[in-house]
């Protein structure tokens, strides 16, 4: 019996539901509908766009809701993916995740965090510091010490434990789901419709074919409903998780696209097809035009609320990788420890803000770069969907005997339809991006030597 100190199962349906929607809610509902109407040209093949969106993103959380409920441990990919695969696809995982997946996601949300906030306040993206470094000049601006500040502060939340951070999620996921709605609700009380509200319903794109322009959209609506994932990296700390991390996975999804189609309703009840497609910010000409200069205030402190929240979660579920890793022996070993008082992965969190604040310190001025530098791992993450989905036809082949508290509604044909909606994604990443294919790779094959290292030195594990 380990004397060491363990995470506890702090986290209750509300909190496990608002890691699933918080994460998923971020950024996307506010500036995604603008380029998918510009793709597909009428307003009722949007929606269409958004309902299979969220039935693909459905078919993969009902896939992930058996494996998180059969192995309910921190890590979630990594413990599932080394289950079906070996060790050595688990910690491929786990290396893209913390050494840019999960690092580079905090740090991009972190900046869109500033980015909103600048709203309110330009003088952030000013310069605070400039210094020559012979080859190159680095600079700080105030949106930077913004982005380090939310994830330092955000990240000692959650080191205090996982209660705190949970009721975090809870509170600020509650308010920002009540701003969308309310504001949503109110553009059907308060607006005036467009003379041509939801028109053309349907109509062919221009100048491409509707099943291209239909699939490019397709992409943009997936960006927005990423994040459903996360909740089984925190399996371990989530209380009755046989019955609530289905429960959360399958009713935050659905929850989540109730939400984009009606908010999306919303857009197109005010603005005119033509508007929305012009336009980058959706959600502020919406609330403009009924509530004046009040309305682009109210949406900039909901989208600020809504990242928020999304940090929140990326930095609580994100630790748990390393953590998992580390206790298995595939990474550094002071990260599996807990902390005594706290029962948090203390160490794994601090260094994953280390991480996170150091890719905002060297990209968090240029913005093409840092865009490029998430790119990088688009194609393992869809990857790693793919596979990870693909384990519960595999795991339902080699260990029929797994205690499964809840199996995949749909079998096979719900993880098989994720499976090849993920391979198709990935060799369009890797055919109209093959330089930034060819990185991540690189990235991911960068680790192998230390895997070799660590596996010499890890027990034998079943």
């Amino acid at each position: 019996m380990s004397t060491q100190p363990q995470l506890i199962r702090g986290l209750g349906i509300w909190g496990a539901g608002s890691i699933v929607t918080g994460t998923i809610i971020g950024t996307g509902i506010f500036l995604v509908p603008s380029s998918i109407a510009r793709q597909v040209d009428s307003v009722g093949l949007v929606f269409l766009v958004w309902i299979v969106g969220g039935l693909l993103s459905l078919a993969g959380a009902l896939s992930y809701a058996e494996l998180g409920a059969a192995m309910p441990q921190a890590g979630g990919e990594y413990v599932f993916l080394r289950r079906a695969y070996g060790p050595l696809w688990g910690y491929l995982y786990g290396w893209e995740a913390f050494v840019i997946g999960k690092t580079g996601s905090i740090a991009t949300i972190a900046t869109a965090f500033a980015l909103f906030l600048g709203y309110f306040f330009s003088a952030l993206h000013e310069e605070m510091l400039r210094l020559p470094l012979g080859f190159a000049t680095w600079s700080l601006t105030g949106a930077q010490v913004i982005s380090l500040s939310a994830i330092i502060g955000l990240t000692v939340i959650n080191y205090l434990g996982v209660i705190l951070g949970g009721a975090v999620q809870t509170v600020f996921t509650v308010m920002k789901v009540a701003i969308i709605l309310t504001l949503a609700a109110l553009a059907f009380v308060l607006g005036h419709a467009a003379p041509s509200a939801f028109e053309p319903f349907f109509a062919a794109p221009k100048g491409v074919g509707t099943f291209s322009a239909f699939g490019v959209a397709l992409v943009a609506a997936l960006w927005a409903y990423d994040g459903w994932n996360n909740l089984t990296m925190v399996g371990e700390e989530v209380r009755d998780p046989e019955r609530n991390i289905p429960r959360a996975l399958i009713f935050g999804t659905l929850g989540v696209m109730l939400v984009y189609l009606f908010v999306n309703a919303a857009y197109f009840y005010i603005l005119p097809l033509a508007t929305v497609q012009g336009t980058e910010r959706v959600a502020q000409e919406m609330a403009r035009s009924f509530l004046g200069e009040w309305g682009g205030i109210i949406i900039t402190l909901g989208a600020l609320i809504s990242t928020f929240a999304t940090l929140n979660a990326a930095i609580l579920s994100g630790a748990r990788i390393p953590y998992a890793m580390a206790r298995d022996r595939l990474f550094f070993r002071f990260m599996a420890q807990v902390h005594p008082l706290h029962r948090t992965p203390a160490k794994a969190l601090l260094l994953q803000a280390i991480f996170s604040c150091v890719l905002i310190l060297i990209f968090g001025n240029s913005r093409d770069a840092f865009d490029k530098l998430f790119t990088y791992t688009i194609f393992g993450l869809w990857l790693f969907y793919g596979m990870t989905t693909a384990s519960v036809l595999v795991l339902r082949r080699t260990q029929p005997d797994l205690p499964r508290p809840y199996r995949t509604l749909g079998y096979p044909w719900v993880p098989a339809a994720f499976v090849v909606v993920a391979a198709v994604f990935i060799l369009n990443i890797a055919y109209n991006s093959p330089m930034e294919t060819g990185l991540g790779l690189l990235f991911m094959a960068a680790g192998l030597p230390l895997y070799w290292f660590w596996q010499r030195r890890a027990p034998t594990q079943p």
